[in-house]
């Protein structure tokens, strides 16, 4: 069964959550602020949390900047009534996995929290498969009937972030921030000449495509 940590000062959020994700078989624990669900992760098997910001004692930035100072890689959903693009930054910076704005949509909820938990997975694999596709994170490499390609490294960090979440819309600036950094001096134009480059490589491919979003980015369609 799958252990999900919900993590918000307000009661009747914590309740709100609880049912939600309990419906949906998940098992629900809860804390009101960063120092109670340390105090759980000590103690109990998580396997996500869904973490407010502003909570008393220590507040989601906090909470989020320990675990990853220890190299704990925990998926994290920050939801918060914070709605500036400064909060949401603020966010990924210490480490959070993704990101909601209040009042909570149940059902986006769910999705999201799926995603992340199949990310997850991904992840402690390191590989993706697609049909007879496979990426590998380890190798750089995308196999495929006998034929291989070892891709450059931010090429291959770019498709695997977005065949991590098929269908799902990223923008250009958040791939930036995501795979070149919030400090790095490349243009948000860097990623669409990377893109472009994915394109080439695997045109005629029948298992992927990666298609532009008109004015918001891009997104990865599985088609097996």
């Amino acid at each position: 069964m799958i252990h999900i940590l919900v993590v918000d000062d307000d009661k009747n959020t914590r309740r709100f959550m609880k049912a939600v994700l309990e419906e949906e078989q998940y098992i629900v624990f809860t804390a009101s602020n960063g120092v109670e669900a340390l105090d759980i992760l000590d103690t109990t098997h998580i396997d996500l949390v869904v973490l407010d910001i502003m909570m008393p004692k220590m507040d989601g930035y906090e909470f989020t900047e320990i675990l990853r100072s220890v190299q704990n890689e925990l998926p994290i959903l920050m939801v918060s009534a914070k709605q500036l693009p400064a909060d949401r930054k603020k966010g990924f910076q210490v480490g959070i996995d993704d990101f909601m704005t209040k009042p909570v949509d149940a059902e986006e909820m769910v999705l999201r929290i799926k995603a992340l938990l199949r990310r997850a997975k991904i992840t402690s694999e390191r590989k993706i498969m697609i049909g007879n596709v496979v990426l590998d994170e380890d190798s750089l490499s995308v196999t495929r009937e006998g034929e291989t390609q070892v891709l450059p490294q931010k090429e291959f960090q770019l498709l695997f972030k977005l065949l991590s979440y098929p269908g799902k819309i990223f923008t250009r600036i958040q791939l930036m921030d995501e795979i070149w950094g919030t400090e790095s001096d490349s243009g948000w134009e860097t990623v669409t000449v990377h893109v472009g480059r994915l394109r080439r490589r695997f045109e005629g491919w029948p298992e992927f495509q990666i298609d532009s979003v008109r004015g918001l980015g891009y997104k990865a369609v599985k088609l097996v």
